[in-house]
């Protein structure tokens, strides 16, 4: 079983990929966007059928 630094560091190779060439301070123009993207589909997911 793999321990807690084992899954951080997933998580951090994970979000290495994610990021691509963005540097920190243009994070923002990625993430948040990307954020609120992932809410929209969560919250009407459960109408995606009628759609």
């Amino acid at each position: 079983m793999a321990n807690h630094q084992e899954h951080a560091n997933l998580i951090w190779q994970i979000a290495d990929l994610l990021r691509g060439p963005y540097r920190p301070p243009q994070y923002e123009r990625v993430m948040l966007p990307m954020t609120v993207l992932r809410r929209f589909d969560c919250v009407l997911a459960p109408t995606k059928d009628a759609v």
